[in-house]
């Protein structure tokens, strides 16, 4: 099976070195890809995500710019109503700096992600004078941070804490305290 790349968007810095966001979003329709368009349904990632493989984290596709990776725990996916969440503990490489400026000024807005299809993953149809394909069952090999993403429906939003760790009384009496 060829490793198909979609983009996917919604992107955020969640704490200092930590960017989190989606990398595909459910039913939500993708730019021209060259002459179809592709929508992401609820449970595509399901069996991968119930596999254990390791997902890698790259910048724009490239093997060679590893960001994380579901085994070494540096890269973490979830699963919800949305579509692919992650969280993705940047390295203190040049990249990993570089990139956490570039998510700050929002010239990096979304992501991406590689996948294979194996057989009855996808399925076609025409809708009007346009191609759609539905992606229903698909083999995730990684997700990617990049500055061009197809699915254009999420925002990018920095954040100073992750929410996990955020404990809202503390913030409600920081609050307080600037009256």
């Amino acid at each position: 099976m060829d490793l198909e790349l979609r983009t996917g968007n919604g992107l955020s810095v969640a704490a200092q070195g930590r960017l989190a966001g989606y990398a595909a979003v459910y039913n939500s329709e993708s730019q021209d890809l060259g002459g179809f368009i592709e929508v992401i349904r609820p449970g595509a990632f399901d069996a991968s995500l119930s596999s254990g493989v390791n997902v890698r984290a790259l910048w724009q596709h490239d093997g060679k710019a590893l960001l994380g990776t579901t085994k070494a725990g540096t890269l973490r996916l979830k699963d919800d109503a949305r579509g692919l969440g992650f969280e993705l503990d940047l390295p203190g490489t040049t990249l990993g700096k570089d990139l956490s400026v570039l998510v700050e000024r929002r010239d990096v807005s979304g992501c991406s992600f590689g996948f294979r299809v194996p057989e009855g993953g996808d399925r076609w149809e025409q809708r009007g004078g346009q191609l759609v394909r539905e992606l229903l069952n698909v083999q995730l090999v990684e997700i990617t941070l990049t500055d061009d993403p197809a699915y254009m429906d999420t925002t990018v939003a920095k954040r100073s804490m992750s929410a996990r760790t955020c404990d809202t009384r503390s913030l409600q009496s920081l609050w307080l305290e600037t009256l």
